[in-house]
């Protein structure tokens, strides 16, 4: 039998969390009228509730007590950029833009070695250099062939590569991490709420129960995954965590291709093709440096 503390086990939580992470756009999908800023608000504000037990379980509360201001500081940060993660997420799937969400979370990693290189004095090896010119040479292409910017993309992959620069310089465990960020949001999620009530356009409570029952749930999809991803981590090596996490892009753009049907040209075929040659080129890279 193996042990729960196993590789094994460790990919389990890892696939889970990472799959879970790709069926986002089917959940969203089922709030595509109501207003993307209180589906945001909704998940800061059932997170925190949730969080609040966890952190009970894990007696988590005195390392928060801890935190330095400084901390404090860059955790608000990394939640403006979390936030912004979400909220562009949320609005681009419920606009029919799946298919961008996945090339930006598959832009992401590279993204995230260039601030390496930028902000933290980190060097580039030659592999990773090559992956980020293909990247690159993706978006070009989407520029020059399909005619617009990926915005989508674009936003998603630099937010949240900023959000992991910021969370790389506090000393803190992605579920107190969360907590803390969710917290800092929760006065403007009350806010937005309290406005939209007054105007009398908030959905929840005033829509159907089972719309009720989805926007309440927000907080659980933003958590589960959390916590099966924070399990992954301490099984896994970050070489086999760094390959699984392509599965979250690889699932949302089959969905956006095959279930929602969203339009895939030549030219943005040869967008993810160079995008994808990026991926690949990094992860051997990675792989080749690891050994």
């Amino acid at each position: 039998m193996q042990s729960e503390k196993s590789p094994v086990a460790g990919l389990s939580f890892a696939l889970s969390a990472f799959g879970l992470w790709g069926l986002f756009p089917v959940f969203f999908k089922l709030v595509e009228g109501v207003n993307a800023f209180e589906v945001l608000a909704h998940r800061v504000v059932w997170s925190v509730l949730i969080l609040v037990v966890v952190m009970q379980l894990r007696g988590a509360w005195k390392a928060l007590r801890l935190l330095p201001k400084r901390s404090l500081k860059l955790l608000f940060f990394s939640s403006v950029f979390i936030s912004v993660n979400w909220l562009t997420f949320i609005w681009a799937v419920t606009q029919g833009r799946v298919l961008e969400t996945s090339l930006g979370y598959f832009i992401n990693p590279l993204i995230s070695v260039l601030f390496g290189l930028l902000f933290l004095g980190e060097r580039l090896r030659r592999w990773q250099l090559i992956a980020i010119v293909l990247a690159a040479l993706g978006v070009l292409n989407q520029v020059i062939m399909v005619g617009y910017l990926p915005w989508v993309a674009l936003v998603l992959a630099f937010t949240f590569a900023s959000y992991g620069l910021l969370r790389k310089s506090v000393q803190i465990d992605p579920i107190s991490g969360l907590f803390v960020e969710t917290l800092l949001m929760m006065p403007f999620a009350l806010a937005y709420f309290g406005w939209l009530l007054a105007e009398q356009r908030l959905a929840f409570a005033h829509t159907t129960f089972e719309m009720d029952l989805i926007l309440a749930s927000c907080g659980l999809i933003t958590t589960i995954p959390l916590l099966l991803f924070a399990a992954g981590a301490q099984r896994l090596n970050l070489a086999t965590l760094g390959i699984v996490q392509y599965l979250t892009p690889s699932m949302t753009f089959l969905l956006a291709v095959f279930l929602y049907r969203e339009p895939f040209d030549t030219g943005q075929l040869v967008t993810f093709v160079l995008i994808w040659g990026g991926v690949l080129t990094f992860t051997w890279d990675g792989l080749r440096a690891r050994k």
